[in-house]
């Protein structure tokens, strides 16, 4: 089976432990298992759990604290509609596999995880792009979505907050597309791995897969609970895809660690102030990001609404490529080019990690900019 190379985790590998100050980081500033005890309201008796914890399989499609706690997150999940993988890139994969097959038509947006084109791809469907716009927002054209979903329109892909843009579907718009989905018989699939951390109001963003009767959706542990080091994901879905992943997932899968899944489960237990911190932390980052891009002229942005990431245009006579290594060899600043996520002329900024770091980091952008600028 051919894939095309995954082109943003390339430049991840490549530069992620070479930078100094790492603004490209998408998940919010990690905690340690200290923090989350102390997030929890536990101490470090809680690990003595772990001490007499056998080493088997243990629950296979996750424990049913864990599948409690995931479908506390949302409004008609239960349990049962619930399977645990290696990841939200794990479920992703899991989806598409159980999902997608040759010849079947598949609309996917673009910017987005480049998962969500590349796998069915592979596998031999039609894949067709509704690119995210700058002038919308990065907010789909519902108009061309209805153009594009055709009768046996098999999957429509988004993710919502977007990554890389920050834009944010609402749960007006997520209705919308639910509408044209189900007038072609269409299943959506939403990487929803940021959600929890919207800018405004409670933060919470609606989820497809309570919006929709076949909606499909995927998230973990990683961006906004902090907690990547677990590798834990999962998909909430109907009963029926839930046992169509099952089938997949026991050739590449079979259960997930028991000490990952005790973790998450403790860290769900508490999610409320898991993401009190992770609002904050982003929240405050945007704002000094919003301040910083105004009073720098070669810059310019569409505001992202939530998520942890945004796209910056920049005026300057070079790949983004050639900026981002530029930047990292002459401050050891860390963006991701726009070239990795098929929107050349942009870098890809992160606004999650500690604030400190994120202050400093813009500093020395703003020297490297003033250098560019002066040439």
């Amino acid at each position: 089976m051919h894939i095309e190379p995954f082109a943003i985790e390339i430049w991840m590998n490549e530069w992620e432990l070479k930078c100094e100050l790492n603004l490209a980081e998408t998940c919010v500033e990690s905690l340690t298992i200290a923090q989350l005890l102390k997030l929890a309201g536990k101490n470090d008796t809680e690990l003595s759990e772990i001490l007499t914890m056998k080493m088997t399989y243990g629950d296979i499609r996750g424990s049913a604290r864990l599948l409690r706690a995931i479908s506390a997150l949302y409004d008609h999940q239960k349990p049962e509609n619930i399977i645990v993988a290696h990841g939200t890139i794990g479920a992703n994969m899991l989806v598409h596999k159980a999902m997608v097959g040759p010849g079947d038509r598949v609309i996917a947006v673009v910017p987005t995880y480049q998962q969500h084109y590349s796998i069915p791809a592979s596998i031999g469907a039609d894949v067709h792009a509704l690119r995210l716009r700058e002038d919308n927002r990065y907010l789909p054209d519902l108009d061309e979505l209805r153009s594009l979903a055709i009768p046996g329109t098999r999957m429509i892909a988004i993710n919502n907050p977007n990554n890389p843009t920050g834009a944010l579907i609402d749960r007006p718009m997520l209705e919308e597309i639910a509408q044209i989905a189900r007038s072609v018989g269409a299943y959506v699939l939403c990487d929803e791995v940021y959600r929890g951390i919207d800018q405004d109001g409670p933060g919470m963003t609606a989820s497809i897969a309570d919006v929709y009767e076949k909606g499909i959706s995927t998230c973990g542990m990683s961006k906004a609970f902090s907690l990547a080091g677990l590798r834990l994901g999962w998909v909430a879905a109907p009963e029926d895809v839930i046992e169509a992943v099952a089938i997949h997932r026991d050739y590449d899968t079979i259960s997930v660690g028991r000490i990952n899944d005790h973790l998450a489960t403790l860290a769900l237990e508490n999610h409320d102030r898991i993401l009190e911190r992770s609002k904050s932390i982003t929240r405050g980052n945007l704002a000094v990001l919003e301040d910083w891009i105004e009073r720098e002229p070669l810059l310019s942005w569409v505001k992202p609404h939530s998520g942890t990431t945004t796209l910056v245009k920049y005026d300057l006579p070079m790949s983004s490529r050639d900026l981002c290594v530029k930047l990292l060899e002459e401050t050891g600043v860390m963006f991701t080019p726009g070239s990795a996520m098929d929107m050349e002329g942009y870098v890809r900024v992160g606004f999650a990690n500690t604030p400190s770091i994120f202050k400093d980091g813009l500093a020395r952008v703003s020297a490297f900019l003033a250098r560019q600028g002066a040439k």
